[in-house]
């Protein structure tokens, strides 16, 4: 990706990027309004107008847009349970239909299965809506963040609550003595270094997410074949291509990726522990965490556990059994037809 900060002019707003982010101006708006608002609250308590107080805006602004994010992406976990649990009829529709190619066929089968979607409340495009938020999202914060300098400069028109001034103000901001305008180009060796380190934990984060998910949240099934390597081999192959990426954005650009990494990664692994897949390494710690939980809520209770609650089942059964086996069962003759 190249970086817009090399030219006097501010290559983002020109050719197919300048059609796109044009598009996206509410957005951009949206997102300057509400990391302003949060720099003077920051001041009004008695930070700094310079420094910290626009560090801690961007990152405040990457927790509202993940606190907007929760809502769906709690939906998204439950229809793909719901999903799982139409595998098999699924399964069932696609086979009545195998090797059936003419157009009636197919849109049958495609009625069947939006039937069955809407029937049981499943909507398959339902893990995309995260990812269609926060891309917008990345793509606004990372136009906003390198625009900034511009408007500082005066070679670019203010962009939603950033005038002249403001940006100015931001620009004169730095961060581990690194300007948060400043790309790795731009800074000095010891801006390089703290850079370097910044991209080395955005990719970790990143790695880490994709790593736990594959290594506790894939159903036992899924661990092998020639599709689980390449699963395997993306989850390096990713953090590593965005290390060109780090390299050329803005540093304020790389606090607000870190910080929404660092989100994601929380975010994921809540989820791997709360809802994991079926069949997986997680799901197998969650029936034993579930198990202890609710031995230890019997004996607050004073009830028995589940194991002596199924020494007594097992007790009653055999006991059941035992009577029923001393009952003699008396032949029933057959009404003869007169």
């Amino acid at each position: 990706m190249f970086s817009p900060m090399n030219s006097e002019t501010f290559l983002l707003d020109s050719g197919f990027f300048g059609w796109l982010y044009k598009i996206l101006t509410p957005i951009e708006w949206l997102m300057t309004q509400i990391m302003v608002l949060f720099h003077k609250f920051l001041v009004l308590i008695g930070m700094p107008s310079e420094g910290v107080s626009w560090i801690l805006s961007i990152i405040l602004l990457v927790l509202v847009v993940h606190a907007c994010i929760l809502p769906i992406f709690v939906r998204q976990i439950k229809s793909m349970r719901k999903m799982q649990a139409l595998q098999p009829k699924m399964q069932h529709i696609q086979n009545k239909y195998k090797g059936k190619k003419d157009p009636a066929s197919r849109e049958a089968m495609s009625r069947e299965m939006t039937k069955l979607y809407q029937d049981n409340g499943a909507n398959p495009a339902g893990s995309c809506l995260p990812m269609l938020i926060q891309g917008p999202v990345f793509m606004c914060m990372f136009y906003t963040l390198s625009a900034i300098q511009y408007i500082a400069n005066g070679k670019r028109a203010p962009l939603g609550a950033f005038d002249k001034a403001t940006a100015q103000d931001f620009a004169n901001t730095s961060f581990f003595g690194v300007n948060i305008t400043n790309n790795f180009g731009m800074a000095s060796v010891s801006g390089k270094v703290v850079i370097g380190i910044f991209v080395a934990l955005m990719c970790a984060a990143m790695w880490f997410m994709q790593f736990n998910n594959m290594r506790k949240n894939l159903p036992r099934a899924q661990m092998e074949g020639q599709q689980y390597k390449m699963q395997q081999a993306m989850t390096w192959i990713f953090p590593i291509m965005y290390i060109f990426s780090g390299f050329t954005m803005p540093f304020a650009v790389l606090i607000y990726w870190l910080t929404n990494n660092i989100a994601n990664m929380v975010r994921s692994m809540w989820q791997v522990y709360t809802f994991p897949t079926p069949g997986s390494p997680a799901a197998e710690e969650k029936e034993v965490r579930d198990h202890e939980h609710e031995n230890a809520r019997r004996e607050r209770a004073g009830e028995i556990s589940l194991e002596e609650e199924e020494l007594v089942q097992a007790k009653e059964q055999a006991e059941h059994r035992e009577d029923q086996g001393y009952q003699r069962q008396q032949p029933k003759r057959k009404k003869r037809k007169k």
